[in-house]
């Protein structure tokens, strides 16, 4: 069964950037589509970023917009989720997903935590 991998989480200071990938580890992206979420210390998960497989159409958290671009590259079955000019309020553990809304997935992975603070 193919999973999720989430990883490139880290320390950043606020203005900051990060990359977070999502890699299927053990198959291909075989799915419509793959959605990034977040849950901050006290908040419901919340979807961030979503993107078609198959045609690369992308949705956005308006939190979000203009600072975060999802990409994909077919090739190595990787999901990425480029985080500029970030915010505090941005901190949460990040997490990837086969579907674009919560009730939609059935599994979740380890994430990876983003932590944006001087």
């Amino acid at each position: 069964q193919v999973q999720l991998v989430e990883s490139g989480g880290g320390l950043v200071q606020p203005g900051g950037s990060l990359r977070l990938s999502c890699a299927a580890s053990g198959g291909t992206l075989d799915y419509d589509s793959i959605g990034w979420f977040r849950q901050a210390p006290g908040k419901e998960r919340e979807g961030v970023s979503c993107i078609s497989i198959s045609d690369g159409s992308t949705l956005y958290v308006d939190s979000v917009k203009g600072r975060f671009t999802i990409s994909r590259d077919n090739a190595k079955n990787t999901v990425y989720l480029q985080m500029n000019s970030l915010k505090a309020e941005d901190t949460a553990v990040y997490y990837c997903a086969t579907d674009c809304v919560i009730d939609g997935v059935t599994s979740w992975g380890q994430g990876t935590q983003v932590t944006v603070s001087s």
